[in-house]
C-alpha cells in the first residue's frame, strides 16, 4: 500500500489508538444509558461524569459548566443562538469576518431575519479590528471570536476583546485550539466555548460547549432532560470517554506536540518558500497556532486551487484548500478575501496542517511533490 503524506490535520486527525481502546468497554460490554438508574446506567452515567469533570478541569471550568454535544458546529450555533432563545438577554450578535461557517452562517442567516447582527473586520493578518470591537454594544450584545482560525492558523487575542467588552456576551470558538495552545476559559473571559475532540485524535461527532455559570441558558435541544435540561438526547458514552482520553493525552503531551509541530511548519515554511517560487504565506510568524500553514501564489490567475489538490492527491499528499465544511464548493475563502486577497488568489490557497505524527520525511516529500505540481501548472 502506498503510504500518504496526510497533511490535512485541521480537517480531522487519525484516531489515537489508546483513545479506542478506551472507548471499546461502552461500544461493547458495558452498554447502559447513562439516564437509567439500575447498575448498567449507573456505570454509563459515572463514566460520562468522570469525563466532564476532567475536561473541564483541563479547561479551567467547572465541571457544571461543561455540556457535551455532538461537536463543534452544535457547540457553535448553541451557543449564537441560547443567550437570545426566550431569555431576551442580548440585542445585537456580532462575529468577526474569518469565523467558522458554524458561525458566520448563523450571524448572516439572524441578519436576514431583521435582527441586529453584523460582521466584524480583520486586518491583513487576519486578526480582528480591535477598533471596530471598541464600537460595539457593550451591555446587550454578544460577539463571537475564534480562539485560532481554522484556514490560517491566526491566534485572536481574547482576552483584549474582553477587555474592550467587559460586559457583552463574549463566545469563542476554539475548536482549532484545543491541544494547540494553552487554554484557561477563565483567564480568556469568555462566556460561552466551543470545542471538539476529532481535531485532537478523538472521535467524531463529540464536543462540548463551555456556559459559564449564571447565565440563563436555553436549550436548542429539547424533549429530554439530559446535559443539566441545556441539551436533551442520551448521551454518546463512548465517544464522550474518547474525547476525555484524548484530552488527557493533549494535555499530559502538550509541550512535546506543540513544539514538534512548530518544528514542522517551520520546516514546511522554509523547503516552501526555497522551492516555490512567488508564494505567498498567508499564516504568520507570530500568534500563529503551531499546525497550520496557509499559502497562496502571486500569479493565481494561471492557477486552478481544485487542480492543485487533485494532482497532490494523485501524488498521495493530502491537503486541503480550506474547510473542509466547503470543501469543493468552488467559492474563494472567505477567511483569505477578508484578510484583503483577491478572488483569484484566495481560490488558489492551500492549507497544510501537520500532527505530531508527521514525520520530517513527509514534509521534504510533501514540498518537493507541491514545487513540481506548481511548475508544471505555470508551463
Amino acid at each position: 500500500m502506498v503510504s500518504v503524506m496526510y497533511l490535512d490535520n485541521s480537517a480531522t486527525t487519525p484516531l489515537d489508538p489508546k483513545v479506542l481502546d478506551a472507548m471499546m468497554p461502552w461500544l461493547t460490554s458495558e452498554f447502559g444509558n447513562a439516564s437509567s438508574v439500575h447498575l448498567y446506567g449507573r456505570k454509563a452515567r459515572i463514566a460520562v461524569e468522570d469525563a466532564r469533570t476532567e475536561i473541564a478541569h483541563a479547561l479551567g471550568a467547572h465541571p457544571a459548566e461543561l455540556m457535551f454535544t455532538s461537536g463543534g458546529t452544535e457547540s457553535n450555533n448553541t451557543a449564537l443562538h441560547s443567550p437570545l432563545h426566550e431569555s431576551n438577554l442580548v440585542d445585537e450578535v456580532y462575529c468577526t469576518a474569518i469565523e467558522h461557517h458554524s458561525v458566520l452562517d448563523v450571524v448572516h442567516a439572524m441578519k436576514r431575519k431583521g435582527a441586529r447582527a453584523d460582521v466584524i473586520d480583520v486586518d491583513d493578518h487576519g486578526r480582528v479590528a480591535l477598533d471596530d470591537v471598541a464600537r460595539l454594544d457593550n451591555k446587550r450584545s454578544l460577539i463571537s471570536v475564534m480562539l485560532v482560525n481554522n484556514e490560517t492558523g491566526c491566534v485572536q487575542d481574547i482576552t483584549a476583546v474582553r477587555h474592550l467588552l467587559p460586559n457583552a456576551y463574549l463566545h469563542t470558538d476554539a475548536v482549532q485550539a484545543l491541544g494547540k495552545v494553552r487554554i484557561n476559559v477563565q483567564e480568556l473571559g469568555v462566556d460561552l466555548a466551543t470545542f471538539s475532540a476529532h481535531k485532537i485524535h478523538g472521535p467524531k461527532g463529540i464536543g462540548a460547549l463551555f456556559v459559564r455559570r449564571g447565565i440563563d441558558f436555553k436549550p436548542m435541544m429539547v424533549g429530554g432532560g439530559q446535559e443539566r435540561n441545556r441539551r436533551a438526547g442520551t448521551e454518546n458514552v463512548a465517544a464522550i470517554v474518547g474525547f476525555q482520553h484524548a484530552v488527557r493525552y493533549a494535555m499530559s503531551e502538550f509541550d512535546v506536540r506543540t513544539s514538534r509541530m512548530r518544528q514542522l511548519t517551520e520546516q514546511l515554511r522554509s523547503l516552501i518558500a526555497a522551492m516555490v517560487p512567488d508564494v505567498r504565506f498567508n499564516t504568520p510568524v507570530e500568534f500563529a497556532a503551531p499546525h497550520i500553514l496557509n499559502i497562496s501564489f502571486v500569479d493565481a490567475e494561471s492557477l486552478d486551487g481544485e487542480a492543485i489538490l487533485q494532482l497532490l492527491d494523485m501524488r498521495n499528499v493530502a491537503a486541503s484548500n480550506g474547510s473542509a465544511c466547503v470543501s469543493g464548493s468552488q467559492q474563494p475563502s472567505h477567511v483569505l478575501s477578508a484578510m484583503g486577497l483577491g478572488r483569484h488568489e484566495a481560490r488558489a490557497a492551500l492549507r497544510l496542517s501537520v500532527s505530531h505524527l508527521t514525520t520530517e520525511e513527509e514534509i521534504f516529500q510533501a514540498a518537493t511533490i507541491l514545487s513540481e505540481v506548481i511548475r508544471d501548472l505555470r508551463v
